[in-house]
């Protein structure tokens, strides 16, 4: 049992986590088996989140003066609060695929920012990849065209190195040289003539 001290840590705990959070998602995690429980606590901390399980009084509290008050305020039945510090997307994915496995474990509720959520729009943001999945994309964007080039210096190395000829684009330049001298002095002449 929580002494009153411990309460008064908790909600100043919760209220630095208020703070400090960039989304925070109402579930629930009574219900699910201890390891399992285990399990979705560790996927969100690697989601750079945490979770909290206690009496929605505490909670209440904590949210007084807060933006999250509205969505603590009336609180019945056993809740959990998950706190996204960094990799909201990320938080929200693990505690759907933690819903997929466990009905227990659901949306009911959320912030991002100051923004409220429904609980729809918390699955939508489920659904975006995670911050690391955005980031290796932008790379694999941005060393695209350094590997096709890559690719393409390769092939004409292994083409000299098997002696077959490179392939010339000079007949083609020198080709179209004789046609624009041939075509000048007929010009010149042309001006001379009227003169």
């Amino acid at each position: 049992m929580l002494t009153r001290a411990d309460k008064e840590a908790l909600v100043e705990s919760l209220k630095q986590d208020f703070s400090n959070a960039k989304a925070v998602f109402l579930t629930n995690l009574i219900g699910v088996p201890s390891n399992d429980s285990v399990a979705i606590r560790k996927n969100i901390r690697e989601a750079q989140g945490k979770v909290i399980v206690t009496r929605n009084t505490l909670f209440r509290r904590a949210a007084e003066g807060t933006a999250y008050e509205s969505l603590l305020k009336d609180l019945k039945g056993p809740h959990a609060l998950a706190f996204a510090f960094e990799d909201a997307p990320a938080v929200a994915k693990a505690l759907k695929n933690a819903g997929d496995d466990f009905d227990v474990v659901d949306f009911k509720g959320g912030f991002l920012g100051d923004e409220e959520l429904s609980v729809q729009q918390i699955k939508e943001l489920a659904d975006l990849p995670s911050k690391d999945e955005m980031l290796g994309t932008l790379l694999a964007t941005f060393n695209a065209p350094v590997s096709a080039l890559a690719r393409v210096l390769f092939a004409i190395q292994e083409q000299k190195e098997a002696g077959a000829p490179a392939p010339e684009a000079a007949p083609a330049a020198e080709e179209a040289a004789p046609a624009e001298e041939a075509a000048a002095p007929a010009e010149e002449g042309g001006e001379e003539s009227k003169e």
